[in-house]
């Protein structure tokens, strides 16, 4: 039986078999000793790089945050101070009532507000006043704009906004 042969060699091989054996002989599995590469010397080029570069964004932001902080100006904030009292107040009234026991003191009335300011300080006020204006006005727009986008996320269904007929 020649067809053993092909499966474990026993019996006669036929020459074609022998010869295909022969030209593929040079591709039959050979062991060899596993063998690890030789160890390099580690490229810390990249390594370097990546850190340079790091190094580089970190100082341009720092610069770029001191030219900003440098070219604000000073914010304007208003100081209150208290009007030092006058020596010429005059001396509060007192009324009798002579019904009763009790004694009412009146104060005499103070000049208004506006007029207890100086100019400078006037003037802060009324930049604080505008500055807290432009402030409420961008709050109302943003929040408007997000109630427009959270209405208009649910798709529009197309039965809606129809009625019944009938």
């Amino acid at each position: 039986m020649k067809d053993d042969y092909l499966w474990d060699k026993t019996g006669q091989p036929e020459p074609e078999i022998q010869k295909l054996e022969e030209i593929l002989g040079t591709l039959r599995y050979q062991p060899k000793p596993l063998e690890l590469p030789v160890s390099r010397r580690r490229n810390y080029l990249p390594l370097l790089a990546i850190a340079a570069s790091l190094l580089l964004a970190l100082v341009a932001g720092a610069v770029w945050l001191r030219s900003r902080n440098q070219s604000v100006p000073q914010r304007h904030e208003a100081q209150v101070v208290p009007p030092a009292p006058k020596i010429d107040e005059p001396e509060p009234e007192t009324i009798r009532d002579k019904s009763k026991t009790a004694i009412a003191v009146v104060k005499p009335r103070h000049k208004s507000v506006s007029s207890a300011f100086s100019k400078r300080e006037r003037e802060e006020a009324l930049v604080a006043k505008e500055q807290l204006m432009l402030a409420l006005r961008l709050t109302t727009e943003k929040l408007s704009l997000i109630h427009r986008k959270t209405l208009n996320t649910t798709p529009a269904s197309p039965i809606k906004n129809q009625h019944r007929v009938g």
